[in-house]
């Protein structure tokens, strides 16, 4: 049977992958229809196809009799874990970690700076040629910040703030831990870190502990004046509940992230006060591409080398249940 590797950047672009397995281009097309390239029961190795709906991407993977991996080129794996119940015991489904932290990490920031010094105002004001000035803008400066979703980017993006002269950075992850920087709250230590934090940051992967997280109960314990900012995923905030403290006037809001996403036009996030709204442009930057074939030829050479993998964040089971989690929220 022939060892089959779909990549959705064509092979030929991809410098140092390793001999052997027979590389296919597959991306699913702009309409979402594009034919397989070859017999998906053929596919070993499956790189799920980048910033495509989760319908595209799980499409051939109820055909794909003899995969062994799937490879996401994002942080979160929530768009393809609906189709592991179609696949064989064994299977390793492996994330991008190492591809996107400094990109969402430098978004994260981005959305925060602007949120607090009012740039979305300036650039209104610019559209009309007016002079918007003499108000003062809260500062980053002596914030308290708390990062929900202590992994590889809710690091990344401590590492960006360390410079600004923070009062205070929390973490909260699934579970508790000490790192480098310090003290990893658990999620349930949660209720006693949000009335203190001036900023929060949702940086958590979407599972079924964080789908919903953010909810009327959390926002209401943000302090009055806090800032939300959202470079996790749509549904890890009730988009009702937010919409009702944000006309209120009580908190604001950045959003890479929305649900639903895409944000239709006329939905009430748009024209919400406070809010923020970037179309979830955390990971497309130009870092993207040389860093995803970077961990490709890694993956693929250890794949070919029967080595160990790295990334793996779930094991398929009987029925195609996952047997090992190791995603850091």
């Amino acid at each position: 049977m022939t060892a089959d590797v779909w990549l959705p950047i064509p092979p030929d672009e991809i410098e140092g992958l390793p001999d052997g397995p027979d590389y296919l281009f597959w991306d699913g097309g702009d309409d979402g229809e594009q034919e397989f390239p070859g017999d998906p029961a053929d596919c070993a190795f499956y790189v799920v196809p980048y910033m495509r709906p989760a319908a595209l991407v799980v499409r051939p993977m109820p055909l794909m009799r003899s995969v062994r991996v799937v490879q996401t080129l994002s942080a979160g794996t929530d768009n393809v874990e609906p189709g592991l119940e179609h696949l064989p015991a064994g299977v390793r489904l492996c994330n991008a970690r190492g591809v996107h932290e400094p990109s969402t990490a430098e978004l994260a920031l981005t959305l925060v700076l602007a949120s607090l010094r009012g740039i979305p105002g300036f650039v209104r004001a610019q559209d009309r040629g007016a002079w918007q000035g003499g108000s003062f803008h809260p500062a980053l400066a002596d914030k308290s910040v708390l990062i929900v979703g202590y992994g590889a980017i809710g690091a990344a993006i401590e590492d960006r703030l360390a410079p600004f002269e923070l009062a205070r950075v929390a973490r909260v992850a699934r579970s508790g831990r000490t790192t480098a920087r310090g003290l990893v709250h658990p999620l349930t230590d949660l209720p006693s870190l949000l009335p203190h934090a001036d900023v929060v940051i949702l940086s958590t992967p979407l599972t079924p502990s964080t789908r919903g997280l953010v909810d009327a109960g959390f926002l209401a314990r943000m302090k009055d004046g806090a800032l939300l900012v959202n470079v996790a995923r749509g549904p890890v905030v009730d988009t009702g509940a937010l919409l009702a403290e944000l006309e209120k006037g009580r908190i604001t809001a950045a959003l890479d992230v929305t649900d639903p996403e895409p944000l239709p036009a006329g939905h009430p996030l748009w024209h919400a006060p406070g809010v923020l709204i970037s179309p979830h442009v955390g990971g497309p930057t130009s870092a993207f591409r040389p860093r995803a074939e970077r961990l490709l030829v890694r993956q693929l050479t250890r794949f070919a080398n029967r080595e160990p993998l790295a990334n793996v964040v779930l094991t398929t089971g009987a029925a195609g249940e996952g047997t090992a989690g190791a995603v850091n929220a």
